[in-house]
């Protein structure tokens, strides 16, 4: 019987809160503001969930080494920052669901490309600055696809990778959590398409997050049944 998930591991952007569309064109204008070729749309989708440094190298091979290169880091940051002025919406349903997986007695923690700065800045524009018991983000740790974020809020928990999950919309959250031996949820509303992450073979893929309640509604019905049987 597979066994109940105690921690949830949630990656932020693409996942919790509907903020594509703004690192995309965060991402862009830092191109055109050191005067190299901005990527397209897609291709920026396809780094989200990698920490700046390694979004750049990924993106910008070009500018490492480069006088750019700092420039390039600041106006993102920059216009990421202007347009989260206005924090980005949670996706339809997405904070109901986490809090019906608190009251359930989940812990939640997030795992996130983000910095620490800027998580930190959000979750305080939100209110949710105590909201979580634990976070990481990938400039205090190892950024994804590494596991050792996951290893520490494991470790943070006190809760063995058989009892945990991450959820994300990247294959860098879903390899981060194959490799830290956890389940792993692949949000197919995010960043990537449902076929780029069933290619990661995840423990299931979820149209919308509301539909991660699905799954710990199995394990508390085998549970229980397993309870009732024993008396």
């Amino acid at each position: 019987m597979t066994e109940p998930i105690k921690l949830l591991m949630l990656d932020w952007d693409g996942t919790l809160v509907d903020s594509i569309g703004r690192i995309v064109e965060s991402m862009q204008a830092a191109a055109r503001h050191v005067d190299v070729t901005p990527q397209s749309d897609a291709a920026i989708r396809g780094i989200i969930g990698l920490g700046l440094p390694e979004a750049i190298r990924e993106l910008h091979p070009e500018l490492l080494g480069d006088s750019r290169y700092a420039p390039f880091k600041d106006a993102y940051s920059d216009h990421y920052m202007a347009l989260e002025a206005s924090p980005s919406a949670f996706f339809n349903g997405a904070f109901e669901m986490l809090e019906q997986l608190r009251e359930q007695g989940v812990l939640l923690t997030v795992a996130t490309g983000k910095s620490r700065r800027g998580l930190d800045r959000v979750l305080s524009n939100k209110g949710l600055t105590d909201y979580f018991v634990a976070t990481r983000c990938a400039d205090e740790t190892a950024s994804k696809p590494d596991p050792l974020m996951l290893h520490e809020l494991m470790a943070y928990c006190g809760v063995k990778p058989e009892h945990a999950a991450m959820v994300g919309d990247s294959v860098f959250d879903l390899r981060m959590g194959k490799n830290a031996g956890v389940r792993t949820f692949a949000a197919a509303y995010g960043a990537m398409p449902a076929p780029v992450l069933l290619a990661e073979q995840p423990d299931g893929l979820l149209q919308q997050f509301t539909e991660i309640g699905n799954f710990f509604t199995h394990h508390s019905t085998e549970t229980e049944k397993a309870s009732e049987h024993a008396l």
